[in-house]
């Protein structure tokens, strides 16, 4: 307490001399020790109610606080934080890394007059961001009212407020902007339909921002209290309408495709009106509100200041721009991997059937093809030809492979977790439920492979023998197949790990040539192409267009899959790496092929018991690899915290102890999910749901213009005159963003009132104190 207060005395005397190294000494005795998280937030809490018990004994601390901090950040350039600081560049990906590579052998030149160099230099404790975080609520709300400026200091509070309505401006011209970028009106021509409420936003927000200042008494380097205060309402109502646009984007994507840059700018669009809310609110009545975002503000800023030169921060950010993009775009037909009832569960046992079936006869010529004396590559070649056409021919047949994980799991998986679908809590919870929905799914689809490919595959070597008159393998390569399977004295739970990298890279693959075919319009292009209508008739020519565009993905996913399958273990040969890939289908139909041609002398019950075991744990690798990689690409989508993992695994161990067989056979009552139907199939509805559910209006936009300063064209004056109810045709309407600066009148002997009538331009920001490197 001796401390906090020799500190804060300091402080109040030098409010007027702002040093930066007063204010770091106050940070670090109320920061905590890093070591236990929860203990550190405690101990956090606990400094910081030391500090307000200590402000509510000497209010004057309070207000010489509030001066020294109001009149240190007037000495940087604050615009940039408000509109730049924590929302995604428009930079490419390479630019930046090769801007962070520079950095390291000569490093950038740091902005001095940048208010997120000061905030480095303060805060420079790596879980500075986490100690912040855990402080109580009401703490920060006793706090803040505890750090107000008194009268005399009133043109620091006008100074930061212009600073807020200014970066307000050309933040809402950025939107305005970006929601009329000609590639988001491409993707979404009915958007040219809402447009008005990016301009209208535009239009509310200089409103606002013209009002206020007048209000507030700005422009003088006032801050006085208004008999009336202004509303922030109208202008949040357009900003929400500019979301509810977004929203609907978001739900036709699986319609138009999406592009990496364009999910750069959905993404920066969103940041910026979510901005736009932050700097609504720290000028809002509403304490409650106004506290939580300076909250939230101060720990963007923070995070911001210690990645702004990571290289690993940069690779991170675009790899959840990738997963974002993977989430979002979703296959349409095909390969669907969620059932929640009775039928749904029928159908996929059918359909892994019938890929268990093909299945028997892909192993079957893989193991023949070995009889063939070919070059590494060629051994490479025949056994991706074998795999990837195989999956090819299941999905043109309607069956599927067990443990695929396409694309449209991840998004079904990020849907139960989106930005509206409820609290943390609900949505965990959901996701817990669709997690055991999809295992069960899995399972179904492993038993129709496995149940269907050994009785085949064994039938296939019976056959054989019967036919031929001779086994058709030999003792070694039965021995082989079988020690292969062996989860103890060979390499198959690796290998079937690395099958399962393979199962998730081919979901992506087909999640990619998805959104390839829906953004570039691959099906009307076929139809057009002018040697193909040359050849095939027009019906023939756009079902071929609607086939590939529709199964593109699913194609694609599948074949490079096979090519992945089959290359693995040549490549491996060629470095001389011991990695080799184990799918449980297959491996169900090399143990039929590999026992059924073993001498009865050899085969033992123990031989038989840990094949089938190697067969059991190489489909649970498989499943949980591929499932883990599905289910963080669609959490890193969504951002969701790492601490959250250990809520989400205790709920399917509970579900697992309390419910075992919902993972392996359909629930009495299915669940319901807002975005999945009863097939797995996501739901694309083009609905708002604040508004009832119901579709969004032509008339959606509300334009509010009334209030706009109309000038008289002939000889505009600079003092804004009342606003009139009609427009004739001499006059014209300017719109004041608020971002010019009025020169103070020249001085003259003979004015008794120099200032009457005159605007106060917004002080320049002094040199800043030159921070310790």
């Amino acid at each position: 307490m001796s401390e906090l207060k020799r500190i804060l005395q300091q402080i109040t005397a030098l409010s007027e001399v702002p040093e930066p190294s007063v204010l770091k000494k106050l940070i670090d005795t109320l920061r905590a020790d890093e070591g236990d998280a929860a203990k550190s937030i405690e101990v956090a809490n606990e400094n910081i109610q030391a500090l307000i018990t200590l402000l509510q004994t000497h209010p004057e601390y309070g207000s010489g606080l509030a001066a020294f901090i109001l009149k240190l950040l007037n000495q940087y350039q604050q615009i940039s934080l408000f509109t730049e600081t924590g929302i995604l560049s428009d930079q490419g990906f390479m630019t930046s890394l090769n801007r962070l590579i520079g950095h390291r052998f000569l490093p950038i030149l740091p902005q001095d007059d940048s208010v997120v160099e000061l905030v480095d230099y303060l805060f420079d404790h790596r879980h500075d961001k986490r100690w912040l975080m855990g402080i109580n609520e009401q703490l920060w709300d006793t706090l803040v009212n505890l750090i107000t400026v008194d009268a005399a200091h009133a043109d620091l509070v006008a100074t930061a407020k212009n600073n807020l309505l200014n970066a307000m401006v050309i933040l809402s011209y950025r939107i305005t902007g970006i929601g009329l970028h000609p590639e988001l009106m491409s993707a979404y021509p009915q958007i040219l339909g809402y447009s008005a409420a990016f301009v209208a936003q535009n239009q509310e927000a200089v409103l606002f921002v013209n009002q206020y200042r007048q209000a507030h008494e700005l422009d003088s380097l006032q801050d006085v209290t208004p008999e009336q205060a202004i509303s922030t309402a109208p202008l949040m109502v357009m900003i929400e309408q500019c979301e509810d646009i977004v929203t609907t984007i978001r739900k036709r994507i699986y319609k138009t495709g999406i592009s990496i840059r364009m999910t750069n700018m959905m993404l920066r669009l969103e940041q910026s009106l979510r901005r736009m809310r932050i700097l609504c609110e720290l000028l809002a009545d509403n304490h409650k509100n106004r506290d939580r975002a300076i909250v939230e503000l101060t720990a963007t800023i923070i995070s911001s200041s210690k990645r702004r030169y990571s290289i690993g921060y940069l690779i991170n950010n675009n790899t959840k721009l990738l997963s974002r993009k993977i989430t979002e775009n979703a296959s349409r037909v095909g390969e669907h991997y969620i059932s929640t009832n009775k039928a749904g569960y029928r159908n996929m046992f059918k359909k892994a059937s019938i890929g268990g079936f093909v299945i028997a006869f892909m192993a079957t010529l893989k193991i023949l093809s070995y009889s063939l004396i070919l070059a590494p590559i060629g051994r490479a070649f025949v056994n991706s030809m074998i795999y990837g056409l195989g999956f090819v021919f299941i999905h043109i047949i309607h069956g599927t492979v067990a443990t695929k994980q396409p694309a449209m799991t991840a998004a079904a998986i990020a849907s139960t977790i989106s930005d509206g679908s409820g609290k943390k809590t609900k949505q965990l919870n959901k996701l817990s439920e669709l997690i055991v929905d999809i295992l069960r799914t899995q399972f179904v689809a492993i038993m129709g492979n496995v149940l269907i490919a050994m009785p085949v595959a064994l039938l296939i070597s019976l056959l054989w023998l019967q036919f031929g008159g001779e086994p058709m393998i030999g003792v070694d390569k039965a021995e082989h197949l079988l020690h292969d399977l062996d989860p103890f004295h060979s390499l198959a739970l690796p290998h079937a790990a690395i099958a399962g990298v393979f199962l998730f890279l081919s979901g992506l693959i087909a999640g990619y040539y998805d959104n390839l075919a829906l953004y570039n319009h691959i099906g009307a292009r076929i139809v057009r192409h002018k040697t193909l209508k040359r050849i095939l008739p027009k019906p023939w020519l756009e079902r071929l267009g609607q086939f590939i565009e529709t199964n593109l993905g699913a194609i694609m996913g599948n074949f490079l899959f096979g090519v992945f399958l089959g290359s693995t273990a040549t490549i491996g040969f060629i470095f001389g790496l011991p990695i080799d890939i184990r799918h449980i289908a297959f491996a169900s139909a090399n143990f039929a092929h590999g026992l059924i041609n073993m001498p009865a002398d050899l085969v033992t019950v123990n031989l038989v018991l840990i094949s089938l075991l190697g067969v059991a744990l190489i489909g649970l690798v498989n499943l949980l690899v591929s499932f883990s990689l599905a289910l963080i690409v669609a959490l890193r989508s969504k951002e969701v915290q790492f601490s959250e993992w250990g809520r989400l695994a205790k709920l399917l161990f509970t579900h697992l102890w309390t419910n075992p067989k919902d993972f392996v056979l359909p629930r009495a009552e299915p669940m319901k999910y807002a975005a999945i139907d009863s097939q797995g199939q996501m739901i694309f509805e083009e609905v708002n749901n604040k508004k009832g559910g119901k579709p969004l209006p032509t008339n959606y936009v509300i334009r509010r213009l009334s209030q706009v300063k109309v000038m008289p064209a002939a000889n505009q004056p600079k003092e804004s005159k009342a606003p009139t109810e009609g427009m004739d045709e001499n006059k014209t309407m300017v719109l004041d963003d608020g971002l010019m600066d009025t020169p103070m009148p020249p001085d003259t002997s003979d004015s008794d009132d120099k200032t009457a009538n005159a605007k106060i331009s917004l002080p320049k920001p002094s040199k800043p104190p030159k921070l310790p490197s």
